[in-house]
């Protein structure tokens, strides 16, 4: 399958971890936390942890503590469906297709919970056509990107679909949730909202850059299941995020990597592209030893992780979006996420 077409979205107020340590300790949850939660928190926002800025779905960051089960649900209601439909319309844009083209529509989130699903708004938001075929798809954390396309790549080449919008959004501030666990504090400092949009087609086009979906991987593995995941507590999602990530997370990827470069006949010096996931400076860390990478290769997940923080399921896409703006190197791309489960995903792109 060919990518022809592809878009984003952050909401538009945008907060410095400096103005996020001022909100957090004006936050009626600041008092109840210990001193050893109160130090974590000022490390990470107030340090160099790899985030400058976030973009979060609220006009001021004091509305960002109002933590009940509606107020949060109501926010990824009403801005998950906005996110998502605006990143959708950039990618059909730049796919030069209109909505009435779009056979397939996959929507991927985990930070909130719509029924119908966001298929539904997001259809209706864009006017797709009534029979569109409308799947959505929860639950597998900042790695969904990846099986979500995969999910496309089998509608297309089973003759199903011509063009698949497949799509992922995640309103990270529904989901957010104070107390003294350490994990839960560092979540709560590294997350952003944002969406990412892209169009697989049967058939490139002339238009842009070819792009071909070549060959892809997983691994799922439960017996780390405990390692990252969300839980419901008191009507919330609650992070779960523990020290093993990054080790986990870089013995994954290496792991797929190796697999997919083997059963395609590559080596690894015939990469020149990398579209990773950055799931905070100490995950970019662990996979840039484990993969033996260079500043380069990770420049443009860590830059992104400065600007926008971990925005899970559609970080990928804008780190694919940022690479094709800036005219990189064509070639073999390696393209990775991994998440909740625990799982990993890797994809190997012929960029031309």
């Amino acid at each position: 399958m060919y990518l022809t077409g592809l878009g984003t979205a952050v909401p538009e107020h945008r907060f410095t971890q400096a103005e996020c340590w001022e909100a957090m300790q004006e936050s009626p949850q600041f008092e109840h936390l210990n001193q050893r939660s109160h130090a974590v928190l000022r490390k990470v926002l107030t340090g160099d942890n790899g985030i400058a800025t976030r973009h979060l779905a609220v006009a001021e960051l004091s509305e960002a503590f109002d933590l009940t089960p509606a107020v949060l649900h109501g926010r990824f209601a009403d801005h998950a469906p906005r996110l998502a439909a605006r990143a959708a319309e950039r990618a059909l844009a730049a796919a030069h297709l209109v909505p009435s083209q779009v056979d397939a529509i996959l929507i991927s989130t985990c930070t909130g919970y719509l029924c119908p699903g966001l298929t539904s708004y997001v259809s209706e938001r864009l006017g797709l056509r009534s029979d569109v075929h409308a799947l959505d798809l929860v639950g597998q954390g900042c790695g969904a990107a990846m099986p979500n396309c995969r999910t496309a790549q089998a509608l297309l080449t089973g003759g199903h679909a011509v063009h698949v919008l497949s799509v992922c959004v995640e309103v990270c501030s529904a989901a957010l949730y104070l107390d003294d666990d350490p994990g839960v504090l560092i979540s709560a400092c590294l997350f952003g909202d944002g969406a990412g949009a892209a169009v697989w087609s049967a058939r490139p086009t002339a238009q842009q850059r070819r792009v071909e979906w070549k060959t892809s991987r997983s691994l799922l593995n439960p017996r780390d299941r405990e390692a990252l995941r969300f839980e419901l507590r008191e009507g919330m999602l609650r992070n779960i995020l523990t020290r093993e990530v990054p080790a986990l997370v870089a013995k994954a990827v290496e792991t797929l990597l190796i697999e997919s470069l083997e059963a395609s006949a590559l080596r690894r010096d015939e990469l020149t592209g990398w579209i990773l996931h950055a799931g905070g400076r100490e995950v970019l860390t662990a996979l840039q030893g484990r993969l033996g990478l260079n500043e380069g290769e990770l420049q443009r997940s860590a830059t992104l992780l400065r600007e926008i923080g971990n925005v899970s399921s559609p970080f990928v896409l804008f780190v694919l979006e940022r690479a094709l703006a800036e005219q990189a190197p064509g070639g073999w791309w390696w393209m990775s996420s991994f998440g909740a489960g625990f799982s990993a995903h890797g994809a190997l792109l012929k960029v031309d």
